[in-house]
């Protein structure tokens, strides 16, 4: 075994420790590709008969214009490292080499892969739970500003920020594929994807709550549940007489707070189940 065997198979491997199987078997792909071409290319730039730093330089000119002419999204990195190899050491039979650097990188691949999906598997649950957790503590920030009596407005961007990011977790989790734990992955997935969708419709309210104007005063029935929900609210005004602006954002409060409650149910539920 030589050591060019072993950091190839090391490579493979540390290439295959990726969040999901699916990044894991399109960096295997990445690699193979990039040995089998950087190996075509190799034999092609060796039969012109020119100088190992002339045929370099087309030759990683070649792999790099090619990749870009036919849009290959794989880095053109190692076809280009395998050229280099090949044009300056003459007595390297490509074929040969190829095969040898796929075999190490498959072996590398396979030790990755098993440890990324049987025995320490990517699961991002707990960063799930913790966005949705410090969404909800946004949600209750925003509603404070809302009606802390001055006559500037909350913002409903850190709320859109952390609904983007419990997106993007929650499609690296549904892409990781748990082989022991198929059937809670699932449950967790249905019950994530309903709670996105409560904070897609939360963040929706606040958007436009955020843009209404002066908000108003509270009803007493929304101020006694936002208080139940840790929220201090410093407009003490009664609601008397209320307009038609107070009835719309008060409307949206019992809604925001309908909506909140499904979320941190379905949010406990999936928690406590387990």
């Amino acid at each position: 075994v030589t050591t060019s065997r072993i950091i190839f198979a090391v490579l493979g491997a540390m290439e295959a420790m990726q969040p999901t199987i699916k990044a894991s078997l399109r960096s295997c792909l990445t690699q193979v590709t990039g040995v089998i071409s950087g190996a075509l290319f190799g034999l092609f730039l060796n039969a012109l008969g020119l100088h190992p730093l002339i045929t370099t330089g087309i030759g990683i000119v070649m792999v790099i214009s090619i990749y870009n002419a036919l849009r290959i999204q794989f880095s053109p990195s190692l076809p280009c490292l395998i050229v280099v190899t090949i044009c300056t050491t003459p007595d390297i039979a490509p074929f040969i080499y190829a095969s040898g650097r796929i075999w190490d990188t498959l072996i590398g691949f396979a030790v990755g892969i098993t440890i990324n999906a049987l025995i320490f598997p990517y699961d991002n649950r707990k960063q799930i739970r913790y966005t949705l957790e410090s969404l909800d503590q946004e949600l209750i920030r925003f509603l404070e500003d809302l009606f802390d009596g001055d006559d500037i407005l909350p913002d409903a961007k850190l709320m859109a920020d952390k609904v983007s990011t419990m997106a993007s977790q929650l499609t690296v989790f549904s892409n990781q594929k748990l082989l022991m734990q198929l059937k809670r992955q699932q449950e967790d997935i249905r019950s994530f994807e309903v709670c996105e969708k409560d904070a897609r419709e939360l963040l929706a309210r606040m958007e436009i709550l955020s843009h209404i104007g002066d908000p108003g005063r509270l009803s007493e029935e929304n101020r006694q549940a936002l208080t139940e929900c840790g929220a201090v609210i410093k407009d003490t005004r009664p609601l008397i007489d209320p307009t038609e602006r107070e009835i719309v954002v008060n409307y949206h409060i019992r809604q925001i707070l309908r909506v909140r409650k499904d979320l941190t149910n379905e949010l406990h539920k999936s928690m406590v189940t387990k």
